[in-house]
C-alpha cells in the first residue's frame, strides 16, 4: 500500500521523486549572491542551554543588538548570545563565523548587547554588564583569528548595559550606555592611555518623552499605554562635524521597534532630539522592526544601518537581524526600509543611498494556493505563504520528501527565493557547529512536468534563513520546496518566498490619498482609493518633501501611524505595490 504522503504527491501531480544518487548537472543559483534579503542568513545560536523561557522544552534561535564595524576594509558583526562573531570580506555577500566565547555575566549571556569600536590596527570590544559582574573591556588586532587580550580584569564602570564606545578624530574616546523604562541614557570620557578607563563625570544624555514622541510609546503599533517605554541602545556617528546620537525604543518585542536619534556639536552634548525621528523604522511586511543598531560605512563608504528584527513565535525575545541602506541628506540621518524583507543590490562600488536599491523583483507567493505532504494541527500551509515571520507551517516529520508547493496563478519570472525555517520540535541549545539544511526546489509551468531548480541535498551549511539568486531567471507557475534534512525539529517554515515578476501592466497610481492628523497629534489616519492588482502600498513620509525617507509598508485602504512628533508638521507620498511591478508615487500631501 501507497503511504499516506505518497499518495497525496500523486493526487496533485506534485513531486517527480528523484533517483538515488541524482544530483543537479548545472547550478542554476548564484554561489556569491549580487542581491541580499532580510532577514540576514546567519547560522544564528539557539538559546544558551543556561536560560529557560517560560519553562518550555522546545528550543529556538534568537539574537539582537547589533554591532558592525569596519577594521581594515572587512565588516565584522557582533550580536547578543552567538559564542563568537561574524566576519565579511565580500561587502555582506557571505559570512564566516569566529568562535570565541568571552566572560558570562550574572544574567548568564556569553555576551549581551555589546558594543565595539575599529580604528588603525585595533579593535575593542565589550559586552554588556552590571555591577559585580566583572567584565573586561577587550582589545585585538587580529579578530579573524579570535585571538583577544582583557585591558583590565574589569571594566571600572560598575554598571553598563548596552555600551557603545566612540573614538573621535583627536583620539579621545567616550562610552555611552543605558537600557530602562525609567532611567536615561549616559556618556562618560575615557582615558585611552589608561587602558579606557572612565575619566570625569556621568553625564545625561537623553530620555524618552512619549507625551509628544509618539513612536516612543510602548505595545506593538504604538498602543500600549499601561507601562513606560524602554530607550536602549547606544550608538554613535560622527558626520561633517556633527554628533549623532543614537537609541532604540519603545520595546524590542514590538512591531514598533526603532531607533531615533539627537544631535550635537559636542560628544557629551547637550543633545537635541532629531525632528525628522524615527529615522530607522520598519512597521509591516514579512519581518519587522529596525531597532537598536548600529550605523557603519562599508569599504567603499556607503553608509548602513544593522538593526534588531523581531521574530517572537516561541517567545517574545525571538529576534532577527536586518541591514538597510543610510546615510546623510544634508545633516539628516535616514535609514532607507522601502522593501525593506526584499531583494537588494549589494554594493560594488560608491552609490548614492538617496536613490532605491531594490532589484524590483516583487512578491509573488503571498497568500497563493497551496498544498504540502502533511501539516501539524494548528500550522496549516497557509501560514507559509502569508508573509509573516511570526507564524509557520510545520510538516508532521523531519523526513526526506516531507514538501511544501505554492501556485503562483499564472507563469512568471523568478529572480529569487529566500526559505525562512521555523523551529518546531527543536530541542539544540547554544551555538552548534556541524547542523545544515539540505532542500530541493522544483518548478512546473502546468503542475504536471516538473524540473529540479534548485538541488541543495548536498549542502553542510546551516541555511536558516536561505536565500537563493538564479543565474538566469526561471519561468515558472509552481514552485515545490522538498525537505532532505533539517538542522533540528520537524520540516517547517515561516515564509517560502518567491520573489520575481509577473506579466502585465504595472499598478496605476494611487487616487485620493488622505494623510488627516488625529486630536491627539501623535497619530495621523491615511486613506486612498484600493488600486487594482496593488497587493500592498508604500508609503513615505517626513518632515519636508524633498526628504520622505521613512516608509510604511501597509495593506487595506487605510491606515493608522501612530509615531509622529507633536507640533512638528509632516509630508506623505504613496505607491502601490503589484506583483507586475510598482506604480507611479502620487502627489505629496502636507500634514
Amino acid at each position: 500500500m501507497l503511504s499516506r504522503m505518497l499518495l497525496q504527491c500523486l493526487l496533485i501531480g506534485a513531486l517527480v521523486l528523484p533517483q538515488p544518487g541524482f544530483s543537479q548537472k548545472k547550478q542554476t543559483w548564484k554561489a556569491v549572491p549580487t542581491t541580499y534579503c532580510n532577514p540576514m542568513n546567519l547560522d544564528y545560536a539557539y538559546v544558551p542551554s543556561r536560560h529557560t523561557y517560560y519553562g518550555q522544552d522546545e528550543s529556538h534561535r534568537s539574537t539582537a543588538d547589533p554591532v558592525i564595524v569596519n577594521y581594515k576594509g572587512d565588516l565584522f558583526l557582533f550580536s547578543t548570545n552567538q559564542q563568537g562573531y561574524w566576519w565579511s570580506d565580500n561587502h555582506m555577500a557571505t559570512w564566516h563565523f569566529v568562535s570565541h566565547n568571552f566572560r558570562i555575566n550574572r544574567s548568564n549571556d556569553d555576551v549581551c548587547a555589546p558594543a565595539a569600536w575599529a580604528f588603525g590596527d585595533t579593535m575593542l570590544f565589550m559586552p554588556s554588564h552590571m555591577d559585580y559582574d566583572r567584565i573586561p573591556m577587550y582589545v585585538s588586532t587580529d579578530p579573524k583569528s579570535g585571538k583577544w587580550e582583557a585591558l583590565q580584569d574589569s571594566f571600572p564602570q560598575a554598571h553598563n548595559w548596552d555600551p557603545a564606545i566612540f573614538k573621535d578624530d583627536d583620539d579621545s574616546a567616550y562610552l555611552f550606555w543605558g537600557s530602562s523604562n525609567f532611567f536615561p541614557l549616559y556618556g562618560e570620557k575615557l582615558n585611552p592611555g589608561q587602558r579606557y578607563e572612565p575619566t570625569g563625570k556621568v553625564v545625561e544624555t537623553l530620555r524618552l518623552h512619549p507625551d509628544t514622541h509618539g513612536w516612543e510609546r510602548f505595545g506593538d503599533d504604538n498602543r500600549d499605554s499601561t507601562i513606560m517605554p524602554y530607550t536602549e541602545g547606544s550608538w554613535m556617528t560622527k558626520h561633517n562635524g556633527k554628533y549623532y546620537l543614537q537609541y532604540g525604543a519603545p520595546g524590542t518585542e514590538f512591531n514598533v521597534y526603532a531607533d531615533g536619534v539627537y544631535e550635537a556639536d559636542q560628544p557629551l552634548g547637550p543633545y537635541t532630539y532629531a525632528p525628522y525621528n524615527p529615522f530607522s523604522l520598519k512597521t509591516g511586511g514579512f519581518a519587522t522592526g529596525a531597532g537598536h543598531g548600529s550605523t557603519f560605512q562599508d569599504a567603499f563608504g556607503n553608509y548602513w544601518h544593522v538593526a534588531t528584527m523581531l521574530n517572537w513565535i516561541k517567545y517574545k525575545f525571538e529576534r532577527r537581524l536586518g541591514v538597510f541602506p543610510a546615510g546623510f541628506d544634508g545633516d539628516q540621518l535616514y535609514t532607507h526600509t522601502a522593501f525593506g524583507d526584499y531583494p537588494h543590490y549589494l554594493p560594488t562600488s560608491a552609490r548614492d543611498h538617496r536613490e532605491s536599491t531594490f532589484t524590483g523583483w516583487m512578491m509573488l507567493s503571498w497568500n497563493k494556493p497551496c498544498v504540502a505532504s502533511s501539516s501539524l494541527p494548528g500550522k496549516p500551509v497557509t501560514q507559509a505563504f502569508d508573509e509573516n515571520i511570526r507564524s509557520y507551517w510545520s510538516a508532521e516529520t523531519a523526513n526526506p520528501g516531507e514538501f511544501v508547493q505554492v501556485d503562483l496563478g499564472q507563469v512568471c519570472t523568478v529572480h529569487a527565493l529566500q526559505i525562512n525555517y521555523a523551529d518546531e520540535d527543536a530541542h539544540l541549545r547554544d551555538k552548534q557547529p556541524g547542523i545544515y539544511h539540505q532542500y530541493r526546489i522544483w518548478m512546473s509551468e502546468n503542475g504536471k512536468k516538473w524540473k529540479l531548480l534548485v538541488d541543495k541535498s548536498t549542502n553542510t551549511t546551516d541555511v536558516p534563513h536561505d536565500y537563493v539568486e538564479f543565474i538566469a531567471p526561471a519561468q515558472a507557475r509552481y514552485l515545490k520546496l522538498e525537505n532532505v534534512h533539517m538542522a533540528d525539529g520537524k520540516f517547517a517554515v515561516a515564509g517560502f518566498r518567491v520573489f520575481g515578476k509577473a506579466p502585465g501592466a504595472v499598478p496605476s497610481q494611487v487616487a485620493d490619498f488622505q494623510a488627516k492628523r488625529e486630536p491627539d497629534t501623535r497619530n495621523v489616519h491615511f486613506s486612498w482609493k484600493p488600486v487594482e492588482g496593488a497587493y500592498a502600498y508604500q508609503i513615505y513620509w517626513g518632515i519636508t518633501p524633498d526628504k520622505l525617507h521613512n516608509c510604511l509598508y501597509v495593506t487595506g485602504d487605510a491606515y493608522e501611524y501612530r509615531g509622529l512628533t507633536v507640533g512638528q508638521p509632516y509630508y506623505a507620498r504613496i505607491e502601490p505595490l503589484g506583483e507586475t511591478g510598482v506604480g507611479a508615487m502620487g502627489e505629496v500631501v502636507a500634514f
